[in-house]
Parts: C-alpha cells; structure tokens; sequence
C-alpha cells in the first residue's frame, strides 16, 4: 500500500521585513514545518494525528511491561510516578512478559527503561565477560 505524506508549512520572516514588501528582490523568508501527516492510500491518519495531538498536549505515551500482571492501584501508582517525573500526562500500555522474571521494563518513544531482574542479569553477564 503506498503511503503519502502532507506537510503543513509556514512562511515567517522578521518584524521589519513585515513592514516592507514581502515579495520585494531578495527578500529573505523562511519556510518552517509546523506539521505533518503521513497518510495511507484509504486516507486513514488516525494514529498519526492521535500522536500529534498528544505531542500538542503534552501527552507521553509509555508502553510498561512487567514480569506479572499488575493490580490497577500498582498500575496506577507506577503512572503517577512517572507523571510526577515527566511533568506530563502520561497514556500507559501494559503487558506482561514472565521472562522479565521480576522488575519492569519501561519504554517512552525512543527512551527504554530496563529495571527488570532478566535485565540486571544481562547487564552482570556482560561485565562478567569484559572483565575477563
């Protein structure tokens, strides 16, 4: 399926260039992105512009995985903390992976997380072996 995508661009310049002609030979402007959506052939932006507006918002998006399914109050608990550290309104995801054997993995974009047991094993492993 192709995919498009539509940038909304805006044109600005300087206080003082407003007070001249804009079109004038060798005007200076500048073009800036405010926005873009990347549209699928059937047109559908819905995840796209959910994350804009998120963005807009200053929603986070953070996906949480645990070695055990959480109650809602832990759940609720670990979200608050997260917001009270991001300043942001956070929009959680949960799953459960029982090979994390115990801790939490926690991604945020490109941010990643890792307070698992799994985690902290594969870290001393590695020291373990650069230490030889």
């Amino acid at each position: 399926m192709r995919t498009f995508v539509l940038f909304d661009l805006e044109f600005t310049t300087w206080p003082e260039a407003l007070e001249q002609d804009w079109s004038a030979a060798g005007q200076l402007r500048e073009i800036v992105q405010i926005g873009a959506l990347r549209l699928r052939e059937d047109l559908s932006v819905a995840e796209e512009f959910e994350a804009l507006v998120a963005t807009q918002e200053g929603i986070l998006d953070v996906e949480l995985t645990t070695a055990s399914e959480l109650s809602e109050e832990e759940f609720g608990r670990i979200v608050g903390r997260i917001e009270q550290a991001s300043g942001k309104r956070v929009q959680a995801t949960r799953s459960v992976d029982p090979a994390l054997i115990g801790g939490l993995v926690l991604q945020a974009g490109s941010m990643r997380l890792d307070a698992s047991v799994r985690g902290r094993l594969d870290r001393l492993r590695t020291e373990l072996a650069s230490a030889r």
